[in-house]
């Protein structure tokens, strides 16, 4: 059974757990002074706009989206960063993807971009939110996630235009160390270790799978970063490897970031920061190169 310092082992957590836990998050860095701040200096290039507002105590954060300058009849293109909050790559990958290269698409397809869905558990570090929920579980109708229903209103509109989303993720040695143990013990469960992966992957929709894409997207990641080998059994975190660097989910049922749309070309990367074969920047421009690769195969 689980032996996580909050709960009792085999017993789902209750309010006083969850108070408990929360009490020990700690603000570890600004998601102003890193997020918002870069957000600021690309509003003079593109369309910068406050899609909600998250609001955990006294604090508040404003929810930013950054987009293209649209033109009527082109595809549209999603990019999401930082639903899980911990993910650094993520939210700094989507914004040195616009930074760098969100210009190259003038004209030719309508990206939005949401760097940072879940800003308080950036600023703690963390994989859930406030209420100890996964964002990324979270997508779905009357979804318990505030960060998670915000995005999905703001691409309601939008949801059966998309052509491609690709959301932007880490797996870390946390995942292990911290985060599937706290999981086990907040549902009641024994904690069951899969290991890390050394290096980057990608999630295909197993409902609507599309290899090649997937296959495009690790060719190009590969000129930057490794990428992931399947363990003894063939797997990746406990899923079956279906290509090089792939692994599959069906997104929409699991309530995935990736399935909230649909669009014909969805993935999930996954990005090993603590790799000794992998630096900080190295996984930012991992991230771009897989926007950039996603989207040049989807507009092809």
């Amino acid at each position: 059974m689980s032996t996580y310092h909050i709960g009792i082992p085999g017993q789902p957590w209750g309010e006083a757990e969850r108070a408990e836990w929360l009490a020990l998050q700690r603000r570890q860095r600004s998601y102003k002074k890193e997020v918002l701040a870069a957000i600021e200096r690309l509003a003079s290039r593109f369309e910068v706009q406050q899609y909600g507002e998250l609001t955990v105590g006294d604090e508040r954060f404003p929810l930013m989206a950054i987009r293209n300058h649209w033109q009527e009849g082109l595809p549209v293109v999603l990019v999401t960063g930082g639903v899980h909050g911990y993910e650094t790559s993520g939210v700094h990958g989507a914004l040195q993807f616009v930074e760098q290269h969100g210009e190259r698409y003038t004209g030719r397809v309508n990206w939005l971009v949401a760097p940072c869905v879940s800003p308080w558990a950036y600023e703690r570090i963390h994989r859930w939110n406030a209420n100890a929920i996964d964002p990324n579980r979270s997508f779905r109708e009357n979804s318990p996630a505030e960060e998670s229903a915000a995005l999905m209103q703001l691409v309601a509109q939008l949801r059966e235009h998309v052509l491609l989303h690709i959301d932007l993720h880490e797996t870390t040695d946390t995942d292990e160390s911290e985060f599937r143990p706290a999981l086990a013990a907040r549902d009641g469960k024994p904690y069951e270790p899969c290991g890390i992966p050394d290096g980057f992957y990608l999630v295909d929709d197993s409902e609507s799978p599309q290899p090649d894409f997937q296959q495009a997207v690790i060719a190009a990641v590969e000129k930057v970063t490794h990428i992931a080998p399947a363990d003894d059994k063939g797997e990746i975190i406990g899923s079956p490897v279906v290509a090089r660097g792939v692994i599959a989910y069906p997104l929409t049922q699991l309530g995935l970031c990736a399935g909230m749309t649909a669009a014909r070309y969805k993935t999930t990367t996954e990005v090993y920061p603590d790799s000794p074969r992998a630096t900080p920047e190295q996984c930012n421009a991992a991230q771009v190169a897989a926007v950039c690769a996603a989207m040049d195969y989807a507009l092809s």
